[in-house]
């Protein structure tokens, strides 16, 4: 297992690891894995100049990546866009900002799929990110680069953005931790927005540990241990239908084999649903979709890839009425899971389709099955966190990181475990 963050930002403190060390290692692993494809633009020099410079505090001399829509000054951020493939910002967004001053290096800006609307990692512009502990099998995006690097141990720390599971499906595909937020946690300004009533940003890493190191320099406050004796632990056997007129999905019952793991802990584990929805959510999603990208489709139709550019075909005719519909549905499906369900964190897998080959796989055809379990905690709102293919969501951020720790440190790191 590669060193972590913290052990990483307390050698660069103490004085036995220098951080110019620390970010040679991360670039030479960035050259000898060219293969993974994870890594858009290399940040040698400018990261190499900072380490030089001394650096200070939690974060010290970590080597970080950066998923490309999230802006970093002096270097391009491209969206994973042929659109943007020069764009160079003149200014960091706040998350980039906050994770510098806490010492770290920004090394690398990683691929991801274009504009971060994908599920598979695939980008006709950049090529798709690989798998380095599944190869041949699906990265998951959009925060692919991301979680291909942290899993071949080129960095210990990421931070991507996470809208309908952008974070936790590539986490749980390459066997590494992801993260969302709570809506409105994180600042997600200078990040290339998707749709703003999903939008998050959050970190990756290869460890829970590292990932609430990570939440507590962007939050600015640290995250309060609890004990997690007498939870109460919901297992979720379905994915929530789109709406009230869909079809009722398939049991699924990989949750429930998880419940002795959480009852070892002293939480409680119950079967649980989660409230139908009134409407169909996602004319909300197509049509801030289509909002954010006004400026450039379809007059600049042409220079999207052909995913995105069925995606947002599609997103220029949402109804008015179903909108609004949707907007009263997200806003009352919210509102209602403040008490609903009884639970103090719910459990269930990241993925709703199991391992995807790589090789010819449709995204549109796979998109809405692979995010139903991830998709419903973006849309509730709620901090959610992938444990590999395993996934945490709760209303209290520190339950779900007092649960996650709990987890990882009786049965180990996702891909690791005893």
């Amino acid at each position: 297992m590669a060193e972590s963050a913290a052990a990483i930002a307390w050698a660069v403190r103490s004085g036995e690891l220098g951080a110019a060390e620390a970010v040679e290692r991360a670039l030479a692993a960035i050259e000898h894995h060219r293969e993974l494809n994870a890594v858009i633009t290399v940040t040698a020099e400018q990261a190499l100049a900072r380490a030089r410079r001394g650096v200070d505090g939690p974060l010290a001399g970590v080597p970080l990546l950066v998923k490309d829509v999230i802006d970093t000054a002096g270097i391009r951020t491209t969206a994973g866009s042929r659109i943007y493939k020069d764009r160079v910002p003149a200014s960091s967004a706040p998350a980039v900002t906050a994770l510098e001053a806490a010492g770290a290096i920004v090394v690398a800006k990683t691929n991801c799929d274009e504009f971060a609307w994908g599920v598979t990692g695939q980008n006709s512009f950049y090529g798709d990110a690989r798998n380095p502990v599944l190869p041949g099998r699906i990265t998951g995006g959009s925060s692919s680069g991301n979680a291909a690097a942290l899993a071949a141990g080129i960095a210990p720390l990421a931070i991507g953005t996470d809208t309908g599971g952008s974070v936790r499906m590539p986490a749980a595909c390459c066997e590494v931790v992801g993260m969302k937020p709570r809506i409105g946690a994180l600042p997600a300004a200078g990040v290339f927005p998707l749709c703003p009533s999903f939008d998050t940003v959050g970190p990756m890493a290869l460890t829970v540990e590292d990932c609430v190191l990570c939440y507590e320099v962007l939050a600015g406050t640290a995250v309060s241990e609890r004990a997690v004796s007498g939870l109460r632990a919901g297992m979720l056997t379905s994915m929530p239908p789109l709406g009230p007129d869909a079809p009722a999905p398939e049991r699924d019952e990989r949750a429930l084999a998880l419940a002795p793991h959480l009852e070892e802990l002293g939480i409680r584990a119950d079967e649980v649903t989660l409230p139908v929805r009134e409407a169909d959510l996602w004319p909300v999603f197509y049509g801030e979709a289509a909002d954010s990208h006004r400026q450039t489709f379809p007059s600049r139709r042409e220079e999207y890839g052909p995913t995105i550019r069925a995606k947002l075909e599609s997103a220029q005719h949402v109804d008015p009425d179903a909108l609004r519909a949707g907007r009263r549905a997200l806003a009352a499906w919210r509102s209602r899971s403040q008490t609903e369900p009884d639970v103090d964190v719910i459990v269930c897998p990241t993925l709703g389709v199991r391992e995807i080959p790589a090789r010819e796989v449709d995204e549109l055809e796979i998109r809405v099955a692979l995010s139903g379990y991830t998709r419903a905690f973006s849309f509730l709102g709620w901090p959610a966190i992938a444990l590999g293919g395993v996934q945490l969501g709760a209303r209290d951020v520190e339950v779900l990181f007092a649960v996650a720790l709990a987890w990882e440190r009786a049965y180990g790191p996702p891909g690791r475990s005893e």
